[in-house]
């Protein structure tokens, strides 16, 4: 029986030679699922999770509230103008009508030959790897999470990118043979479940948030250094907590600003602290900050006086997961299982359909990428 459901696409069209008439649609369109595979499964979408990630791909360059309403035969529509000076940076893009939605859970309801994929029919599994803002996602069994009997979608919906980045940091400090960690914007639901894992492991963390309901939130938690980078005596207690913790590495959300300047800085008072003699290039400690976020999409600005030994680069969980050995990863996948509505539960604010997603006065609520205000997509809806 032929299958048919809807699906977002994001297409950047460049309809004119000199780029002046560049545009972004956001749409639903009507997508015939193929003759599956015998290792594969059909799954009926119902639970997939709006994450900062999720938002480049589905905005590509334009600011959100540029965009314009419309509709067509499937449902509203979204289109926005391109700035003329980013199209070189996204020539790869254009034309392409690109599914979006990293991660989502939802009900298991035909699936090929093979027995393994047989089994799963009825079960309800999670997904990562996008194309889950539709209302089917066909994948490989050995993609799928199956979650325990009688778990719903919604718990299973954001198994994948928030739980395996928290893991993901707790590997590269082992890997880097680092004694703590120090956590940015860390009131998010990874901050919180970065915190429960740090307290199971004995792992002193270092948790920077922007405001005293935050800090509150993180305590209640069991955070044992929790700091609000909005209080005046915010870079005198980075210091002290680095001087406590000795931590060297640092995971940022952020991105522009002066924060991880700050980090850098505190890092390199704390270790000069402890040298026995002068150095006239300052510690030899090397300090790390791997930035995950863009939540400051302006330039990230390092002061002079953190020393030579230090390094910023970026950090994506894709290409950390590739980087470990399977039996690593399903190590990692196992205890999200596990620990699934404990350790790794989320928690959403607004359920929307796909529809609802296209719809401006929603799309400003869920952008605003706020504590607490994660949001959830039902296709079913």
């Amino acid at each position: 029986m032929t299958t048919s459901g809807l699906a977002l696409r994001s297409l950047l069209e460049d309809r004119s030679p000199d780029h002046a008439g560049a545009e972004i649609e956001i749409s639903l369109t009507r997508v015939t699922v193929p003759p599956l595979l015998p290792d594969q499964i059909l799954v009926r979408v119902e639970a997939t999770p709006i994450n900062p990630s999720d938002l480049g791909l589905l905005f590509g360059p334009v600011d959100p509230r540029n965009l314009v309403a419309g509709a067509n035969e499937h449902g509203p529509t979204l289109r926005a103008s391109v700035p003329r000076t980013l199209l070189p940076a996204l020539a790869q893009r254009v034309g392409q009508a690109l599914s979006v939605g990293n991660e989502g859970a939802g009900t298991v309801i035909d699936a090929g030959t093979d027995p393994e994929a047989r089994a799963l029919v009825g079960r309800t599994v999670a997904l990562f790897g996008g194309g889950m803002y539709a209302e089917h996602r066909v994948a490989r069994v050995r993609d799928a999470l199956v979650l325990a009997e009688g778990t719903p979608a919604r718990d299973g919906a954001s198994a994948f990118v928030n739980p395996l980045t928290a893991l993901s940091m707790i590997e590269v400090l082992r890997r880097e043979k680092r004694a703590a960690l120090v956590h940015t914007a860390a009131a998010s639901s990874l901050g919180q479940m970065l915190v429960k894992l740090c307290k199971a492991e004995g792992i002193p963390l270092v948790n920077i948030v922007r405001s005293p309901a935050q800090v509150a939130l993180l305590r209640e938690l069991g955070a044992e250094h929790v700091l609000d980078s909005s209080a005046p005596s915010f870079q005198a207690e980075l210091i002290a907590a680095m001087k406590t913790t000795g931590a060297t590495l640092a995971f940022d959300a952020i991105g522009g600003g002066k924060l991880a300047g700050q980090i850098l800085f505190a890092m390199e008072t704390a270790c000069v602290s402890t040298m026995t003699s002068f150095g006239r290039y300052g510690s030899p400690t090397h300090k790390q900050i791997y930035v995950y976020g863009a939540l400051d999409l302006g330039p990230t600005e390092i002061p002079r006086a953190v020393g030579l030994a230090w390094s910023v680069s970026g950090f994506l969980l894709t290409y950390f997961l590739e980087t470990l050995a399977p039996e690593d990863v399903a190590r990692m996948r196992t205890r999200v299982a596990t620990e699934l509505t404990t350790t790794f539960a989320s928690h959403y604010a607004e359920t929307l359909s796909l529809r609802e997603m296209l719809d401006p006065t929603k799309v400003a609520s869920y952008v605003k990428k706020g504590t607490g205000a994660k949001v959830l997509v039902d296709p079913t809806r």
